[in-house]
């Protein structure tokens, strides 16, 4: 028999990464988390997982052996993005400590003896600079110091989520590195065909109107490959069996104004759209029957369109996106399975909605945040071919 690979989780969030590395058959020993909502969801799905409550940064070795003694085969690590996104860009300072996430990353890594680390990250890390008007870009402070520490045989890579059968637009920027080059680095490719779209996502889920109170408990009769294989817990080693109980299906409540603005959003447009097509005349009715508001923000309020996959899943998400023929935000249950969450993952910490700067995440920010695990997922394959 097989040894199984070990795997720890670092910024594990709510457990994107460990969901799909589960399917693939990766045991994950271990994961670090400072937020106390996702530790909760990440405990209470993968309750075998020794997860550490801290800051990396106050994470030493001793508290990783209390409770793993041995090496780890991979280190995974889902620095936050904030930082190196492109969004609202202009109000952050260029430099911010949480660049330097990286370094404790590969501290963790030396102490368990990792054989592979995988970095992941916006795209938009590629073009960050350590300094203002300097042209040293953080992305060569992370390759310098990965070979500094034996890391040195890498490969960076951009992935697209549609590519490997999600519904989503979304790209995500990896590196894999290795210490010994006897290991044959690779990423994975790409073998879906035809993009899997939000109408095949929510195609099952019942129709919920905009501030109705009673939440869905019944799936509709229907079904398709994506659906059929996120409520299949065996897939994803959550159990036996299919999922045939309809979760954290229940409508955000909004106010009246807002329902109305949603209502003049056509299926690919956007709250800034509404500036744009209307006379300025009928705009500023609008916004005097605070309809609409006194400025737009250009990722507020998209509607998805049914035939296309969904633009990119955020912390933002609730803000961000309308459903494609109602006029309501999404249910965690539509963001879930966007992101491909299985059906039977329980997202229990957090409340399902709460302000956006606290520390604690809701159920919306949390799914928002993490790494999809159906990509998660083809890492896992990936690594495991390696190993093996």
């Amino acid at each position: 028999m097989k040894k199984k690979i070990t795997h720890i989780d670092c910024f594990s969030g709510p457990g994107g990464i460990c969901t799909g590395f589960k399917a693939a058959g990766i045991s994950t020993k271990v994961a670090i988390e400072k937020v106390e909502s996702c530790i909760r969801t990440y405990s209470h799905n993968h309750p075998d997982v020794n997860v550490i409550h801290n800051d990396i940064h106050h994470v030493s070795e001793e508290d990783i052996r209390k409770v793993y003694k041995g090496d780890i085969d991979i280190l995974t690590s889902g620095m936050p993005c904030e930082t190196f996104s492109t969004a609202g860009s202009k109000s952050r300072s260029s430099y911010d400590f949480r660049q330097q996430l990286y370094f404790e990353a590969i501290r963790i890594a030396n102490i368990v003896n990792a054989k592979i680390i995988i970095f992941e990250n916006v795209p938009a890390i590629l073009s960050k600079k350590v300094e203002k008007g300097k042209s040293r870009l953080i992305i060569d402070d992370i390759y310098d110091e990965l070979s500094a520490n034996g890391y040195k045989y890498y490969i960076p890579t951009t992935l697209k989520t549609v590519d490997f059968g999600i519904p989503q637009k979304r790209e995500r920027f990896f590196i894999i590195a290795a210490k010994d080059k006897n290991l044959e680095l690779r990423v994975p490719i790409s073998k879906h065909n035809g993009k899997v779209t939000v109408f095949d996502a929510f195609e099952d889920l019942p129709l919920l109107k905009a501030n109705q109170k009673t939440e869905k408990k019944k799936y509709k009769n229907k079904s398709n490959n994506y659906i059929d294989l996120l409520k299949d817990k065996s897939f994803w080693n959550l159990g036996e069996g299919v999922v045939n109980k309809l979760t954290y299906h229940n409508s955000p409540n909004h106010r009246k104004n807002t329902i109305e603005r949603f209502k003049l959003i056509e299926p690919g447009e956007n709250l800034k759209d509404l500036f744009f097509k209307f006379p300025e005349n009928k705009v500023e009715q609008l916004q005097k029957d605070k309809i609409l508001p006194k400025k737009w923000f250009i990722q507020r309020n998209m509607r998805l369109v049914n035939k296309e996959p969904s633009k990119t899943i955020t912390s933002h998400c609730l803000d961000e996106l309308v459903h494609p023929t109602l006029n309501r935000a999404l249910s965690v249950r539509e963001v879930a399975r966007l992101q491909s969450f299985p059906d039977a993952y329980e997202f229990v910490g957090g409340p399902f909605i709460c302000p956006h700067l606290c520390e604690t995440q809701d159920k919306y920010e949390q799914i928002g945040d993490a790494v999809p695990p159906l990509l998660a997922y083809q890492w896992g394959k990936v690594v495991k071919n390696i190993l093996e």
